[in-house]
């Protein structure tokens, strides 16, 4: 396993944010679509000793416009965007890619993003890049349990899951029995930390995380002999937010077998 860094928690130029993630020892970041200019920032990430490892390819979506729209033009204008998302994230390294979901949970919602998802899928297998659906409370996939259920319905062999353990606390699931689920259907890790009710994204084990729970989520990874990157993905509304991804990945490090 490889350990990431979501570099939205940190603020300040380019260059001063990939300088502080090298820095504080990471070697693998995720971007979001478009944020950088991949042929002047390619040189920086390279000199840097970083390597991109997804993309939060649904970030930053027009208004007005969704992959489950009940508006044909506006699902292919969502389609467009998320389609130049995966190819930029392509021209930056990138081999995994993530959507996350809206709020619509009916049944017609969901038979339109299996479309969506199933088209967008079948790009990102051309540019060899992993999709994932991230399961979000308040969404159309709240629990990690129902988006699996989703993914093994639509089964394509290029769709997956996003864990995201700091969700599993507000929907009241155990991440390593998600893990154990999931198996070779997990296709990204995101590490963060809560109260048990919002989406803080707080520093690990500064919420209702405990590093036995940590531990064991990362035993599950093991057994399922998951091989793909974790990412801290922490909120740049902290009080020092590289304060608590050098914390964060120090605590990983101590308790994981972490490249």
């Amino acid at each position: 396993m490889e350990l990431s860094c979501c570099i939205w928690a940190l603020s300040g130029s380019e260059e001063e944010v990939l300088t502080k993630i090298a820095n504080a020892g990471f070697r693998h970041i995720d971007l979001q679509p478009f944020v950088f200019i991949p042929e002047d920032i390619q040189p920086r990430i390279h000199h840097l000793n970083l390597q991109v490892s997804c993309l939060a390819a649904s970030f930053g979506i027009p208004e007005g416009v969704a992959l489950d729209s009940e508006d044909a033009l506006s699902t292919d204008q969502a389609l467009t965007y998320t389609q130049k998302a995966l190819e930029y994230g392509k021209n930056l390294g990138a081999n995994v890619a993530y959507l996350v979901p809206g709020a619509d949970g009916s049944a017609d919602a969901l038979s339109r993003y299996a479309h969506s998802y199933t088209t967008l899928a079948d790009q990102a297998s051309a540019l060899g890049i992993k999709l994932c659906i991230e399961h979000f409370p308040g969404s159309a996939f709240p629990t990690a349990s129902a988006t699996l259920n989703f993914i093994r319905g639509i089964d394509h062999p290029n769709l997956y899951l996003l864990l995201d353990i700091g969700h599993t606390q507000i929907s009241n699931e155990d991440p390593a029995e998600v893990i154990t689920s999931a198996g070779p259907k997990l296709g990204y890790v995101h590490l963060d930390d809560n109260d048990g009710q919002g989406d803080l994204h707080w520093s690990l084990t500064d919420g209702v995380q405990t590093e036995n729970s940590l531990r064991q989520t990362f035993e599950a990874l093991q057994k399922i002999q998951y091989n793909g990157p974790v990412s801290l993905e922490l909120s740049a509304k902290l009080a020092n937010p590289l304060e608590a991804l050098i914390r964060s990945r120090e605590l990983v490090l101590n308790i994981a077998p972490i490249s």
